[in-house]
């Protein structure tokens, strides 16, 4: 698989998933994983994590936790306009690279 070295999605963005058993659901970007293209978001793909039985926990446990999920099923919702957009980027007169709405062209945030 070829490999990711830069991702347009960033930790704390609010992203929805547009494909998979997810899809339609919102959530924060809690980790990016650029090196797999990867990122786990809040409160999506729950996957079931068994602990084993320990001398502090004797019965063991279940858990549920987030998954990561391929960052190309998951587009970032406009703080400005709210819906769900590509990111273009753009560099402003004074040298600074953004990152750039594709709907409303609204500055996103500093890189």
């Amino acid at each position: 698989m070829n490999k990711v070295k830069y991702l347009d999605i960033k930790k704390g963005d609010l992203v929805v998933v547009i494909a998979g058993k997810d899809k339609g659901k919102q959530g924060k970007v809690l980790k990016t994983i650029p090196e797999e293209g990867k990122v786990i978001v809040e409160g999506i793909n729950m996957q079931t994590h068994f602990l084993r039985p320990t001398q502090d926990m004797p019965q063991g446990k279940i858990t549920k936790r987030e998954g990561p999920i391929y960052a190309h099923k998951v587009m970032v919702i406009c703080p400005h306009c709210h819906t769900k957009t590509r990111v273009s980027h753009k560099i402003l007169e004074d040298g600074t690279s953004v990152r750039v709405c594709k709907n409303c062209h609204e500055v996103i945030d500093k890189i």
